[in-house]
């Protein structure tokens, strides 16, 4: 990366002039101790180091200090200067040519970094009950939990996906309940859900068990009275409304190019005894006693602010008894780390799912857990309110308004602990206020621009023909046998596009080790304004040969850069728009 060459050239000068006793009472200097920023101002440069802190080790001005690194950087063709404290860095051509070179030749892998500590992650997102459709809500899990996987694949990890099914407690019982309403329903039955609030919320009474009651009638078709409904044994209704939402949830996360590895089944974890293995474990190392009926987790020895129920009085676990055994089996399975993504409502339960971890004898830092705000979606300036218990906007009913495109970068354009307006109305537009409209478009164009190179024109009114100024032989050459000095023409014009194609490198860097994914949104939606205008500023065909093929060449790395980060977000590059 342009800015790490910088940095390690002022570092190597800092030591060079320590070794010479040219910085004053300095002796020693510690890689890592400065930084790289871009100037406020883009006058003085495309970075700057701010060397003011080795002031106070070295006895000298900060200006003095500067100065003094730069007699011993190796420039090349590269310009620095030094404005106080601040040694200032303008890129040169030579490490433009070399950018475009590497995206040619690296082509999908430009960007992958080398060299990294690689490991072995399990990455959980989603993990809904099996008792409804997706809510707007999980709509945002899958997308930034797909995109995560797609950058920390790209950066080098070995990423194994997996959906956590949450089928052991009572709402698998209320599920059952609930068809049980709907199937008498279909048979012309007055029965409906109770009115009272509390008793409701017992149920499921959403309109869309309607259909499954439909089905199950359709799939068992001796039953014709409500006797016949009320011989049947409520798991069969349990189980069979658990498939039927299961399959629905799985259809439409294939349909929003989210595709998991596993599906982990809590009733699974419970019927293995595993949750009664760790337990016991728990219990032997004398981490839980009993109180008021109940049976508790110390996890107050291990940071959490209070100790925590693990079975409640009338001999149910609460949920932590099975992430207790879900999250020790993720280990147990070979995985370096894990990492989670639950809302922000999930918040106290992080330090207890550490504790039990530390008291089982593991690692707690291998759990990480990205704690995320939900979705506000917004229709006509109104927000939607959601919820199962109601009359519901669904995940699918909004990937089949705006499409799958659309619904995955509005879902993942927000940085995760920041509550997302998802503007349905501008989601559907095809403007440049529309983000993935925006971005889109810049490939769009890209891929226009090399297409109008190679085609003849043809006059509509005169029917004269004026051929391409490049045939088609000649593009692929361009885009197949990449030399470096075809560029040179057009690196005073076209500097800061190429400089934010290079920022890519660095973007993938920050994100993937931040576990950040709205800074590829951000980042292709600043790079299609950088293409949008130098496109606007320059002319791309002309009859000018090497001017055009220099241009062309920008613009086949736009496109392959545009293409790789949108790879990366699970969204489409179209050629035509």
């Amino acid at each position: 990366m342009i800015k790490d060459y910088f940095l390690k050239n002022i570092e190597n000068g800092i030591k060079k002039a320590i070794a010479d006793k040219k910085l004053g009472e300095m002796s020693d200097y510690k890689e890592g101790t400065l930084n790289t920023e871009r100037p406020k101002n883009t006058d003085f440069g495309d970075f700057a180091v701010n060397v003011s802190s080795l002031a106070r080790f070295a006895r000298m001005a900060p200006p003095q200090i500067a100065n003094t690194i730069l007699e011993y950087v190796d420039k090349d063709d590269n310009e620095y200067t030094v404005i106080g404290g601040f040694i200032n860095f303008k890129t040169g051509n030579n490490l433009l040519k070399q950018t475009i070179k590497e995206i040619f030749e690296k082509d999908t892998d430009f960007g992958k970094p080398e060299n990294i500590s690689k490991e072995k992650i399990i990455l959980e997102y989603i993990s809904a009950n099996p008792t409804g459709p997706f809510h707007i809500g999980h709509g945002r899990w899958a997308a930034m939990g797909s995109v995560l996987a797609n950058l920390l694949k790209f950066y080098g990890h070995e990423v194994y996906q997996e959906f956590y099914i949450n089928d052991a407690g009572s709402q698998i019982q209320k599920l059952g309940n609930s068809l049980i309403i709907r199937v008498k329903q279909e048979l012309g039955d007055s029965i409906d859900f109770p009115a009272d609030e509390i008793e409701r919320k017992n149920y499921y009474p959403g309109d869309y068990l309607i259909p499954v009651a439909k089905e199950f009638l359709k799939q068992h078709s001796k039953i014709k009275t409500i006797s016949d409904v009320d011989s049947i044994d409520l798991h069969v209704y349990c189980d069979f409304a658990k498939e039927y939402e299961e399959r629905v949830q799985r259809e439409l996360l294939d349909k929003l190019r989210v595709h998991f590895d596993n599906f982990y089944s809590e009733l699974t974890l419970h019927n293995s005894g595993k949750v009664a293995h760790y337990v016991g474990k728990l219990v032997d190392s004398g981490k839980i006693y009993e109180k008021d009926g109940a049976t508790w987790f110390k996890s107050s020895d291990y940071g959490d602010d209070q100790d925590r129920v693990i079975k409640k009085v009338d001999g149910s676990n609460t949920y932590l008894t099975a992430d207790i055994a879900y999250h020790a089996d993720k280990l147990e399975r070979g995985f370096d780390r894990m990492i989670d993504i639950w809302g922000a409502d999930h918040h106290g339960y992080v330090a207890r799912v550490k504790a039990s971890l530390e008291a089982l004898g593991y690692d707690p830092n291998k759990l990480e857990i990205l704690l995320g705000q939900l979705v506000n979606l917004v229709i006509n300036g109104n927000e939607v309110r959601m919820g199962k218990r109601k009359n519901m906007v669904t995940l699918e009913d909004l990937v089949d308004e705006v499409g799958v495109d659309a619904t995955r970068f509005w879902m993942s354009m927000r940085n995760i602990d920041t509550t997302l307006d998802f503007d349905i109305e501008l989601a559907k537009t095809n403007t440049d206020e529309n983000p993935v409209f925006y971005v889109q478009y810049a490939h769009a164009r890209a891929c226009s621009i090399l297409r109008n190179a190679v085609e003849d024109k043809i006059n509509s009114q005169t029917g004269d023909v004026t051929k391409a100024p490049l045939t088609k032989s000649d593009l692929d050459k361009l885009e197949n046998t990449y030399n470096e000095n075809i560029i040179v023409p057009t690196l005073d014009t076209a500097k800061k596009l190429i400089l934010k194609l290079e920022e890519f490198k660095s973007m993938i860097k920050t994100s993937a080790e931040t576990r950040q994914v709205y800074t590829i949104c951000r980042y292709v939606q600043e790079l299609a304004s950088e293409f949008h205008s130098f496109y606007n500023s320059n002319r791309v065909i002309s009859d000018d040969i090497d001017m055009m093929k220099a241009r062309l060449s920008l613009v086949i790395a736009v496109k392959r850069v545009l293409r790789n980060a949108l790879n990366l977000l699970g969204v489409t590059a179209p050629e035509k728009m």
